[in-house]
């Protein structure tokens, strides 16, 4: 059973215990109304106290059991909230640390709440796609107050509990604890208090009594709605949060319940909700590597140094800075380390100006950055992260360096996009030592980290880095060596398919339109202007060497000939204005692209948006297949949660691998062969993926 039951006295505890947040699993459920009917049935018991172990009261739904059985099992929620409701003995909810989900919809099912101060209280559904399932549109607002409560349930977001004691009016916390630790005598006190006042068999309170009314109802939701609707255009749910709420104020309690179950079950059928889902148990699940066990050892990682004082080099020092974990840089000349400091100064203050950081923390953060112009000066760091140019040959000097001055035990990372782990790991004599760790530009900013397994990366090391990436609030995602390892090996196709649009009869904002309107925070030409032209450039030259078969279009080349690299020349795709990042269409560049048509003697076509969005998706889609296939990525869901987190992929659409097997992967495979005919495509790309004709021959998905 994963809730305990005791007697204290005359009032009976019971205390849920599911680890790590005491998620209303079935036997949780069934531990609760087991626990209510023995304090029913025992005449000794005058009041029952319900709360949690360890550090929650309960953060709702038990998520191992999504999509299980086990979820809509009996009791299921509604029903152990209705069987507290209508205890004979008053129920008091003592609520602490975490109270959130389904968590506090059980909690507004009790007669009386004490909460201690602290505590995280929130209804974060819609964050799922969701709205509250089990009473929490009804029960709150009449608990809270209508505005407060529909707040609340659209944003998702957790108030402290002390902040919710304030509310004037307010039902939902009977008594606010002096503290988390007298937080259980204080409820077993309320308990018998009210014990006492109910003796003469009174009716017990209960939240669904409570009346429910906006002065000014008519106006305050329409108001709500237009705000929701700027806000969310993608996502359902919040507008629905928003006619749940309103049911409260208009409907009897049980209608409204029933108008709440309706939209539920509606949502968790939606592609939305199913990317949402998808996504959260996603991001849980990329941090598990299948053959490195929880309990490996980690080792202790102090202090760090950082090799290069450029863009990435201090925006990776600023995550370890902001954890409070010291850094030094090591540059090889002296204005290189005073323009790197001066940048990290310049984004700290920018955050202080804004009010997002305080001045004192600031400081403290600043006060742990040092520099030196030596490597004999970085050897004892624990981890070292090298920052250099991307090439191997810079790499190679770096490492031996590294090699020669790190002690023994320390881990040698690259921060390298595209280059060989294997390699650079194979410059010293500790390989096992030698890590990737991918940062996204900006380093400071982007939670997407690679972390890129080397063919002798100890497990220790892994285990090590993973934890790290959490400190510093990074998501990290583990790729085999290969070429561009996740991202920027699938983020080729879609450049490449990009180009081969252009040649047909796209300009680069007809392409960059139409994926912007599919949810791309950027279509592939304002990313190239953002990311620096030259950067592809640069790898197209060494594909035209080191792959002489692999096609593509001539228009990028041309345009890095006429020195468009980007945003950072003021000139790319489009032109740019000083200090504004609006893409200007630029008549050159499409006079350029009109002209290299012609001089090919290609007759533009009419392409519709649908073409684009999917040749560029499905590019994407089938060479994540041979990167499943390949071993390079654990699983599909580690590839969208690179495609969320580092690419500006649609949040709505849940990443490439879930939007494919939401669209079918039938169907994929249909249009792939479709593209396939087109001569100025390339048809040797388009032939399915062996795992993806597998799949489709076998009716199953990715995920």
């Amino acid at each position: 059973m994963t809730a305990e039951y005791k007697v204290h006295g005359d009032v009976a505890v019971i205390t849920m215990n599911n680890p790590p947040v005491n998620g209303l699993g079935l036997s949780t459920r069934q531990g609760i109304t087991d626990g209510l009917a023995k304090a029913e049935g025992d005449p000794a018991v005058k009041a029952i106290v319900l709360t949690g172990a360890g550090k929650a009261f309960s953060g709702g739904a038990d998520i191992r059991e999504f999509g299980s059985p086990k979820a809509l099992a009996e009791p299921n929620l509604l029903s152990v909230i209705l069987a507290v409701e209508n205890a004979s003995k008053p129920v008091v909810a003592a609520i602490h640390s975490v109270a959130m989900g389904g968590g506090l919809e059980l909690a507004l099912g009790c007669h009386y709440r004490i909460a201690a101060p602290g505590t995280n209280v929130a209804l974060p559904e819609v964050k799922l796609g969701l709205i509250p399932g089990a009473g929490g549109t009804q029960r709150l607002p009449r608990a809270l107050g209508v505005e407060p409560a529909l707040n609340m349930i659209v944003s998702g977001e957790a108030v402290k509990s002390e902040m919710l004691a304030q509310v004037p009016g307010q039902m939902l916390f009977n008594k606010l604890a002096a503290s988390p630790d007298s937080l259980a005598e204080e409820a077993l006190a309320l308990a018998r208090e009210m014990a006492a006042k109910h003796a003469d068999g009174s009716a017990l309170p209960k939240v669904r009594d409570l009346p429910c009314k906006h002065p000014k109802g008519d106006a305050y939701f329409q108001f709500a709605r237009n705000m929701v609707k700027g806000m969310s255009k993608n996502f359902p749910a919040p507008a629905k949060c928003v006619d749940a709420v309103e049911a409260a104020t208009k409907k009897k309690f049980d209608d409204g319940m029933t108008f709440e179950r309706e939209i539920f079950i509606n949502l968790m059928w939606t592609p939305e909700c199913r990317a949402l889902r998808h996504l959260f148990t996603a991001e849980r699940a990329a941090s598990k590597i299948p053959d490195v066990p929880e309990d490996t050892p980690k080792r202790e990682i102090a202090s760090v140094a950082v090799i290069g004082a450029g863009t990435m080099g201090g925006g990776i020092s600023m995550n370890f800075l902001n954890a409070g974990i010291p850094v030094k840089i090591l540059e090889m000349k002296q204005e290189a380390l005073d323009r790197g400091i001066a940048t990290i100064r310049k984004n700290y203050e920018a955050q202080v100006k804004k009010g997002k950081l305080k001045q004192d923390k600031y400081e403290q953060r600043m006060s742990l950055l040092s520099t030196t112009l030596s490597y004999d000066d970085i050897g004892s760091a624990d981890l070292v992260i090298e920052a250099v140019f991307e090439d191997i040959g810079v790499k190679e000097t770096v490492f031996k360096e590294l090699d020669r001055v790190m002690k023994p035990g320390a881990i040698l990372a690259s921060n390298t996009s595209t280059l060989d782990v294997n390699a650079i790991a194979n410059f010293t004599k500790r390989p096992q030592d030698v890590v990737g760790l991918h940062f996204f530009s900006p380093a400071n900013v982007m939670k997407l980290l690679e972390v890129v397994r080397g063919d002798k990366t100890a497990k220790d090391v892994m285990a090590t880095v993973m934890a790290v990436a959490k400190k510093i609030k990074k998501t990290a995602v583990v790729s085999g060596v290969c070429d561009g390892f996740i991202g920027n090996r699938m983020i080729e196709q879609y450049g490449r398919q990009g180009g081969f649009l252009l040649d047909e009869g796209c300009t680069p904002e007809q392409v960059d339109k139409a994926m912007e309107k599919f949810g791309m925070a950027m279509g592939p030409f304002r990313m190239g202007d953002l990311a620096g032209n030259d950067i592809g450039w640069a790898i197209r030259k060494r594909r035209y060497v080191e792959k002489p078969d692999m096609k593509y279009s001539k228009t990028a080349d041309l345009l890095c000939e006429k020195g468009r690299f980007g945003q950072k020349t003021g000139a790319g795709w489009y032109d740019y204005v000083p200090g504004k990042r609006d893409a200007i269409p630029n008549a050159e560049v499409v006079k350029m692209i009109e002209d290299h048509r012609k001089s090919l003697g290609i007759t533009p076509r009419k392409i519709s948006d649908e073409e684009i969005v999917q040749r560029l998706i499905y590019a994407l889609v089938n060479e994540a297949a041979h990167i499943l296939e390949e071993g390079i990525a654990n699983k599909a869901s580690d590839i969208d949660v690179v495609y969320i987190f580092g690419y500006g992929f649609p949040i709505h659409r849940g990443g490439p691998m879930i939007y494919a097997d939401t669209v079918g992967l039938f169907n994929v495979v249909q249009s792939m062969k479709r593209f396939a005919k087109n001569p100025l495509d390339d048809a040797k790309f388009w032939e399915p993926a062996p795992l993806l004709a597998r799949l489709v021959a076998e009716g199953k998905t990715f995920n």
